[in-house]
């Protein structure tokens, strides 16, 4: 079976909006907003702008302070965007396929960053008083996220995932189908 044509396109398509949507709200925070010089842009009481520079990857692990240790990062992260933009290529189901195009444009976005500015431009601040569930992140670090997540999703709780020549509705495995598999 062959993913569908249509499936790539519209995974591309997808990781493209998700790239260019990213630098255009970068642009508009490091730009218009000056959210470098001003620090904070208190949003709502849970959500804030806030200016963060990720030299590293994930939480910050993998930090890359010198040049020879950016560009090595940069080469590691743009192999990983290979990885997942051929395996996007050869996914079958669409779903899959539009989840893995999620991380692809993340990653792209964080790549770009890494090459213009030396590190990922973070921004988002999601709070609740002090407690901070996340470090400050960007929408491509959302969407990498959200990828994953789906694709964890349909790989463990899904069950009877449609294939890219029939129906998309999915059925959700039941918890006695989880525990007979284990």
């Amino acid at each position: 079976m062959n993913t569908h044509p249509k499936f790539r396109l519209q995974g591309l398509m997808l990781a493209s909006l998700v790239f260019i949507t990213d630098q255009i709200v970068k642009y508009a925070m490091l730009g218009p907003l000056q959210l470098q010089s001003r620090g904070v842009i208190h949003i709502i009481s849970f959500f804030d702008f806030r200016y963060a520079e990720n030299r590293g990857v994930s939480m910050s692990f993998l930090t890359a302070d010198s040049d020879g240790e950016r560009w090595a990062l940069v080469a590691l992260t743009a192999v990983i965007a290979a990885g997942v933009a051929i395996w996007m290529w050869r996914e079958k189901l669409r779903g899959d396929v539009l989840a893995l195009s999620l991380v692809l444009g993340g990653a792209l976005g964080n790549i770009a960053d890494r090459v213009r500015y030396g590190y990922v431009v973070d921004y988002a601040d999601l709070h609740f008083g002090a407690f901070r569930p996340f470090y400050i992140f960007n929408l491509a670090d959302a969407c990498i996220s959200m990828g994953v997540l789906i694709l964890l999703a349909r790989a463990f709780v899904i069950s009877n995932k449609a294939s890219d020549s029939g129906s998309d509705v999915q059925e959700p495995a039941s918890i006695a189908d989880i525990t007979e598999k284990s």
